[in-house]
């Protein structure tokens, strides 16, 4: 096993490297910059996303900008809105974001950085990536862990009585309220529930923004828990919604699939009970493959999956981080985010094939190519 773990570990190396070279070419290619952006702030064209953002991003160099200078060469010429700036300016912001360099050789210094876990500073907040990160990964981290436990205890149990009452009434009617479950959007159940529970319309039962209240510092003990579990129960909900419908489904076809193997009738010729034969033999095969979905749950859960939620739910996280900086061409929280996650995923799959042997010691990653 030992041997099995280290080549995973050299394996992260090449993944890594091109995981962030597709990235960083895609980059290259696409419209717009943070050069851009801050010559559209200068000019008052910056719309949208991209001036949510306070603050000058060009700090000092706001104040060296001469619209009307008449000055244009080909530094000014390549980026749109850049006429009648001067020309040293357009410079100073190349060079402050790292432009002045060729592309092979600031993603190759990306890559060094990285490998030191030197993110460097965001683009237009002035503060540490990595500080960023550290800010925003609470809010991510709850929604993540207690989405993914909360799918996991309900959708297990449940699976394993859909399997034993397979064709009953139970099994239809619980089919058939999945089945809706899984076709509502989070996005929009997050929108029904609010009307519901949050002042809405009806009730007003649940707060709508951040993780604790006001004076959650002045709360004893037990109070700031429940304060924490009352901010957090319906962007949960919403988001367990979809996990929880398809994880149902996923343990109930793995147990059925064991329920009819030969090995499950010969435990119950032996005299074995139903518990017995569930537990002590179907549990561990069936489970093995609700585990292998579990490193994609997780991870999903801290980005992409909580993107809408934690939008529609004011609450400041990683997913809301990343998307704010890609419309916003903060290209160091981009790549500094995706670099992290790629990182995390990668471990939590090591973790995920490690749990397999847990699991089921009859398998051998030893004997087995990365």
């Amino acid at each position: 096993m030992t041997a099995y773990i280290v080549r995973r570990l050299l394996f992260f190396v090449p993944t890594l490297f091109g995981i962030m070279l597709v990235s960083f070419v895609v980059v290259q290619f696409a419209p717009g910059g943070p050069v851009e952006r801050v010559i559209a702030q200068l000019s008052g064209t910056d719309t949208g996303a991209t001036s949510r953002i306070s603050g000058s991003p060009g700090g000092d160099f706001g104040a060296r900008a001469q619209p009307g200078a008449g000055q244009l060469d080909a530094t000014t010429s390549k980026y749109r809105g850049a006429q009648g700036l001067d020309p040293e300016f357009i410079k100073s912001l190349e060079k402050q974001f790292g432009f002045d360099k060729p592309a092979h050789e600031r993603f190759f210094l990306m890559l060094w950085n990285y490998a030191r876990f030197d993110f460097g500073k965001s683009y237009f907040r002035d503060v540490n990536v990595l500080q960023l990160i550290k800010e925003k990964l609470p809010v991510s981290m709850s929604l993540g862990i207690w989405m993914t436990l909360l799918s996991y205890l309900i959708s297990i149990p449940l699976g394993i009585r859909k399997a034993i009452s397979d064709g009953t009434r139970f099994d239809t009617w619980t089919s058939a309220v999945i089945i809706v479950g899984y076709a509502i959007p989070g996005f929009l159940f997050a929108i029904l529930l609010i009307i519901l529970f949050a002042g809405g319309s009806f009730f007003d039962w649940f707060p709508l923004r951040g993780l604790t209240s006001d004076n959650w510092h002045a709360l004893p003990w037990y109070g700031k828990i429940l304060d924490y579990f009352w901010h957090l129960t319906l962007p949960i909900i919403s988001m367990a919604l979809a996990a929880f419908a398809t994880m149902t489904l996923l343990t109930k076809n793995s147990f059925l699939d064991e329920i009819r193997k030969q090995y499950v009738l010969t435990a119950r010729a032996k005299g074995c009970t139903q518990r017995q034969v569930l537990y002590g033999h179907v549990f561990r095969n069936a489970m093995l493959i609700v585990v292998a979905g579990f490193p994609g749950a997780f991870v999903g859960a801290f980005f992409s999956g909580a993107l809408l939620i934690e939008t529609i739910f004011s609450l400041d996280g990683l997913g809301l981080l990343g998307f704010e900086s890609v419309l916003n061409r903060d290209y160091a929280v981009v790549f500094a985010t995706l670099y992290i996650f790629s990182l995390v995923g990668l471990v939590v799959n090591l973790l995920s094939d490690l749990t397999y042997t847990w699991i089921d010691p009859r398998i051998d990653f030893e004997t087995r190519e990365v």
